[in-house]
């Protein structure tokens, strides 16, 4: 009965071996079943045999359980060795990029760049979705007017474009094919010179225009703590303000007006008795797109109070709340004799076909300015002021043709610095490529000082083991013995992969070469792969 018992547990656990299940099942113990197959001789003899069946059933339990327990390990070794396999061949293969990808006022229509805009509170949120790709490490955003642009550090270049890309059909609802024709790619030291030059100016429709690095800077004080913009990216931008601050200092690219808003305040600036709008009394006739400019640049430029006219109040209350330091006064048309009558500087920008102010007007002004002579700015095309206004020795009158003429010269001189600002962006994308191989290092010397930590501290547990009883401060002699060895032993590689600021340090390409054979020697390429791997995993799940 016993051996019939002993084979039946035996199929049991044959038959869940042959369905390929090796997880620890409970046999089902004789124990129930004794009364319908066997029947025993008397109660002792059945408590026997049916005390062996457990037995029995235990032990193929215990066997399955320790079939299960070596096909684990051996499954975890095999998924390690696969998950090393992998990823040296997806991150050794082709070396992780810096790049940008985007579209701007010189590659896309405004109604397709709108589409892609990103609102500055938005940023990190996007920066953190960004870095959720697979191939994607780091990320930054630069959303402006005028451009949207993906800054990405790469695991791999072409797997990270296509995710971008992919990003940035899905948020735009812009089809990938449509993106792609207006798209434009730079990889690492192109990406880099592109952005220094965004940061200095020379890629705005005005040459050396300012806003741009304000905008730069932004996009470093968002990233700041945002899991994704790190020490790759966070460094590429703080090198881009360098850059642009530079540029802006050395050359002075963003002087002189290159635009005729600009020009026409900043021309009137010249003729203002202090050189100053704090005590004078300004009118803006127009609120349109050229007097918008007018008032920004006016506002710009120190001027603090002015009168504002126009047709309706509505584009007027949208520029004073845009500008709420400004005191901006509405005056409907209807006053506008009065108004000029009282101002000191008067611009006209409005799309009237007739002349606003004839000579026969003016002549009626008092002369009771700040100035020895009322200022009219005409920038309307046509005129706003009749051209004879010119002949009365109270009025000096500048015309869009006179301010055309100024616009044109500092154009010619922001171009020739423009040369003079691309010496300097070529110095600072040599400091940062720099600064950024380097960077490379960090990992290895970091590897390199556990991986010997490692070996001191399994070495001074062996030799305090076989010492018996030694008192403190031979346990501490041994200690400090056992640190000394490994500084001194780690004072050459970190000499040799550290640059910290020395005039003798190694040169980025020798410094790598160093670096990659430490990796090899110490087999430490693979743990800084895998580390990126676990680093990727875990941020994918937040």
């Amino acid at each position: 009965m016993a051996a019939a018992a002993g084979g039946l547990a035996t199929s049991s656990a044959s038959s869940t071996q042959s369905n390929g299940n090796l997880r620890s099942q409970a046999v089902p113990c004789p124990q129930i079943q004794s009364q319908t197959f066997y029947k025993p001789l008397n109660s002792r003899r059945t408590s026997a045999s049916n005390q062996r069946l457990c037995l029995k059933c235990e032990s193929a339990s215990q066997n399955l359980n320790s079939i299960h327990k070596e096909e684990s390990k051996r499954s975890n070794v095999i998924a390690l060795e696969q998950l090393k396999a992998s990823a040296i061949d997806r991150y050794t293969k082709e070396k992780s990029s810096i790049i940008v990808i985007g579209l701007n006022v010189h590659t896309a229509p405004v109604d397709v760049r709108e589409k892609l805009a990103i609102p500055e509170a938005q940023w990190p949120r996007a920066i953190s979705d960004l870095c959720a790709l697979n191939h994607i490490e780091e990320a930054a955003v630069l959303s402006t007017c005028n451009r949207m642009e993906i800054y990405a550090v790469a695991l791999s270049q072409h797997r990270g474009v296509k995710e971008v890309t992919e990003w940035m059909s899905k948020i735009s609802g812009v089809p990938v094919s449509e993106l792609c024709q207006h798209r434009f790619m730079l990889y690492n030291k192109d990406a880099t010179r592109h952005l220094f030059e965004v940061a200095s100016g020379l890629d705005s429709i005005v040459l050396g225009e300012g806003q741009i690095l304000a905008q730069v800077k932004q996009v470093k004080k968002l990233g700041q703590g945002v899991d994704g913009f790190n020490r790759k990216i966070g460094g590429l931008f703080e090198h881009a303000i360098i850059t642009g601050k530079r540029v802006r200092t050395e050359t002075n690219i963003s002087s002189g007006s290159v635009s005729v808003s600009s020009a026409a305040v900043e021309l009137a600036l010249t003729k203002l008795p202090e050189s100053s709008y704090a005590t004078v009394r300004v009118l803006v006739i127009g609120a349109g797109k050229m007097g918008k400019l007018v008032i920004k640049h006016l506002a710009a430029n120190g001027c603090k109070e002015m009168v504002v006219m126009n047709r309706t109040e509505e584009k007027v209350a949208v520029i004073r709340e845009e500008l709420k330091d400004i005191q901006i006064v509405y005056k409907p048309l209807s006053e506008m004799m009065g108004c000029a009558a009282e101002a000191d500087v008067i611009f006209t920008c409005t799309a009237s076909e007739t002349p606003l102010f004839l000579k026969e007007h003016v002549q009626t002004f008092p002369a009771d300015t700040e100035m020895a002579r009322r200022l009219f700015i005409d920038i309307s095309v046509p005129r706003n002021v009749e051209p004879c206004v010119s002949d009365l020795e109270t009025v000096e009158i500048y015309n869009v043709d006179n301010l055309k003429d100024v616009v044109a010269a500092n154009k010619e001189d922001r171009l020739r610095k423009a040369i003079e600002a691309q010496a300097i962006i070529s110095e600072e994308l040599q400091n940062f490529e720099a600064w950024k191989d380097s960077l490379e290092a960090v990992p290895t010397i970091k590897k390199l000082r556990a991986y010997l930590e490692r070996i001191r501290a399994s070495e001074l547990d062996k030799c305090l083991s076989k010492m018996g009883d030694i008192t403190d401060k031979q346990k501490k002699a041994i200690y400090d013995l056992s640190m000394g060895m490994m500084k001194k032993f780690l004072h050459g590689p970190m000499q040799q992969l550290r640059c910290d600021g020395r005039s003798d340090c190694q040169k980025p390409e020798e410094m790598l070469e160093i670096m990659h054979a430490v990796n090899r020697m110490f087999d430490l390429e693979t743990e800084i792969i895998l580390e990126t791997v676990r680093t990727k995993m875990e941020r994918t799940k937040k």
